[in-house]
This record gives C-alpha cells, structure tokens and sequence, in this order.
C-alpha cells in the first residue's frame, strides 16, 4: 500500500548549488560534463549521441525547478528537454521540450503531459526571451491540484485535476526528474531544417536544481517541511491574470482548440483549461 507521510526535515528544501548530491548521468558518456565544484553540467550532443542526466530521488508531488541556458546558435534539428517521468511502462509524464532553431529564430518550447501511457496534451508558446543568452529557470509545481508550469516565476499554462469528469490525473506513480539533448528530424519547422552536424557539438548548460518535494522511498512518500507551501497551491487571480497574458501574447498551438485534431469533440479537461 502506498503511504504518504509528512516529516519535519529540512531535505531538498533549497535550491542546491551542488549538483553532485542530486544528480547522477544516464546516457552519455563524455558529453556529460560536471563542473569541477558541481555547481553545473552540460549536456552535448554530436552525431554519434545526445547525452542526459536524471535526478537521484523519485518524488511524489512537489515544486521542481532549474535554471538552464540552451543551445547557442544554430541549434536546428535538436531538442533540450527537462521533464517528470514514471517508470512503468504506462507512465505518467509532465515535459518541458526546447525545440532548436536555426541562429536569429526564436525556440519553440513545447509542453505535455502523459497520463498512464497517454498523452496529445500538447501547448507550444515562444519565448519573449533569448534563452541562449542566459540562464532562465524553469519550474514545475505538480500537487493533487493541478500542474503548473512556470518561467521565471511566470506561469504559462496549467493543468487542472478533473477525475471528477473521468479525466485520469497523474497522482500514483513516483516520478523522476530528467534532462536529455538529443537530435529529431522533426524538431524544426516539422523536418523542413535539419540539423547542420558541422556546428555539432550542441551544448545546453545547467545549474541551481531545486526540488521541495515529497521523496518517494521503500513505497512511502516523505515529504518536507514545507509542504505546505505547495501541497494546495493554486493560481490567484492575479496568477490567472499573468497565465492569461502569457498565452494571449506567446501561445502558437493549443490542443484544447484544435477542432480538427479532435472532430468528435474537445478532451473533456478542456472546458477547465486556460
């Protein structure tokens, strides 16, 4: 039987500079770099492999966040990702995806979320931001709410609990935290640019991983002290003001509009989505 318990500890509460105690590389090999004092990796990618990294606990719940600095350049054909994955095979999965571009267009970030195998949730928005510039931080608040994603603070799309109307919602299944680079065909302008191997190899740069979060361990979930500041957090009106703008503004695909996709009708989770 599942359990959740809350425990007063102070266990990946703050953002941590030191990413060695948090992560650990899963693909990769030598395109896996860990900065000398693990305050950042850098993950490449050439022709020969992408690379990726994932985090050391599974969690069930909480706010997850990181700063990441994408591929400089021509970075057609390439896509950065940052995600939540289960590990059975009809996983659940909640995804940032950064979709390259060729230099002077912006990125395309693309979001979803799989529930026990199933996904076509997609959202797509541009950025009103250089994320090849700097370092911006990307966020996930997921609780028995809703899931929420954020940039810099800011969100830009949220996913409600509808169970109620027969939706299934990602609460049972522990999920890690991963990042890959890796190369698709499809990534830029649906396969109309390909990736330029010349400009290989794509860097994206990481740092200040940030998980306040319930660690799922030995089928019990243990949550920090902090819980509650996430554990029913949902937007304000203000926050639903800013979700609102952001989409009106940067929104190019939304899967709760398109009629053709869906001609018997719209998922039913769409008449609660912003």
């Amino acid at each position: 039987m599942k359990l959740l318990f809350c425990f007063l500890f102070f266990f990946y509460l703050q953002v941590n500079a030191d990413l060695r105690s948090e992560l650990v590389e899963v693909f990769g090999g030598n395109r896996f770099r860990l900065s000398e004092d693990g305050s950042q990796v850098q993950l490449s990618l050439d022709k020969e492999s992408g690379s990726g990294f994932k985090s050391k606990n599974e969690y069930l719940f909480g706010k997850l966040e990181m700063q990441i600095k994408l591929v400089p350049g021509d970075s057609a054909g390439t896509v950065t990702t940052f995600y939540l994955q289960s590990a059975a095979e009809n996983h659940d999965e909640i995804d940032f995806e950064f979709l390259g571009n060729v230099s002077g267009e912006p990125f395309i970030l693309h979001t979803n979320i799989y529930t026990k195998g199933k996904d076509k949730r997609e959202q797509q928005f541009y950025l009103w931001f250089d994320p090849r510039a700097d370092f911006h931080t990307y966020s996930i608040l997921w609780n028995p709410q809703q899931i929420l994603f954020s940039v810099d603070g800011i969100p830009i799309r949220v996913y409600r609990n509808a169970e109620a109307r027969g939706v299934p919602y990602p609460k049972d299944q522990p999920m890690r935290l991963f990042s890959t680079i890796w190369s698709a065909d499809w990534a830029t302008r649906g396969g109309l640019v390909q990736t330029n191997w010349s400009h290989a190899p794509f860097t994206a740069s990481y740092r200040k991983y940030g998980a306040d979060a319930c660690v799922w361990t030995n089928e019990q979930s243990f949550c920090s002290s902090s819980r509650e500041k996430w554990w029913n957090q949902v937007l304000a009106a203000d926050g639903e003001k800013k979700l609102e703008d952001i989409q009106k503004k940067y929104m190019i695909y939304n899967y709760c509009k398109d009629v053709k996709r869906f001609p018997r009708g719209l998922p039913p989770e769409c008449s609660l989505m912003s």
